[in-house]
């Protein structure tokens, strides 16, 4: 069955069809709210609100694009409100304009696996972290995750250099602490 059918299948209410949809997209779209929050837990969370809006909002796919590329906007969407409205978030979520550490035009050698790096990326400050998803990973522009926050064009541009500062600091030393693990153990 292709997506276009199992997109009317749903429509027309089939549980088979809805929970076929679910397991071929959730795994990546819980991998998308992973980036977005620091547990599991919230990540889930996140995942279940998002299939709510797929489900509720399938009969507006219009089926011209990609039935996953239609989801993971709605999914983005609901990871930037969750993290809007849940408190523990919405506190961390601060766009202040901040003195940066300046960005380094070097970059560092990274040896580092994807887990790793998402690892990472998840301990930046939850502005800087949402903002880098969003610009480095979705490939929004400044001025969309602007629109989408409710912040300045400059505001995302700042954070994305704080993100990425931040990023290549551990980076280098973490390479430093692995390069002075290997001569000591020579």
């Amino acid at each position: 069955m292709d997506y276009k059918q199992l997109v009317k299948q749903c429509l027309k209410g089939s549980g088979e069809a809805q929970k076929k949809l679910y397991n071929d997209f959730a795994p990546a779209m819980l991998g998308i709210c992973y980036r977005y929050t620091k547990s599991k837990a919230d990540a889930e969370d996140m995942l279940q609100h998002g299939f709510i809006k797929v489900f509720l909002n399938l009969q507006t796919y219009k089926a011209q694009g990609e039935l996953g590329a239609w989801i993971r906007r709605i999914i983005i969407n609901t990871a930037i409100n969750y993290l809007k409205q849940n408190k523990r978030y919405s506190v961390d979520l601060s766009y202040d304009e901040m003195k940066l550490h300046p960005v380094s035009d070097e970059n560092p050698q990274v040896n580092l696996d994807a887990k790793e790096l998402a690892n990472l990326i998840r301990q930046l400050p939850t502005g800087c972290q949402t903002i880098f998803n969003l610009y480095a990973i979705e490939g929004y522009t400044h001025v969309e995750i602007g629109a989408m926050l409710g912040i300045h064009e400059g505001t995302s541009r700042s954070q994305y250099a704080r993100a990425r500062s931040l990023l290549i600091n551990w980076i280098n030393i973490r390479n430093e602490e692995n390069k002075q693990k290997r001569y000591a153990g020579r």
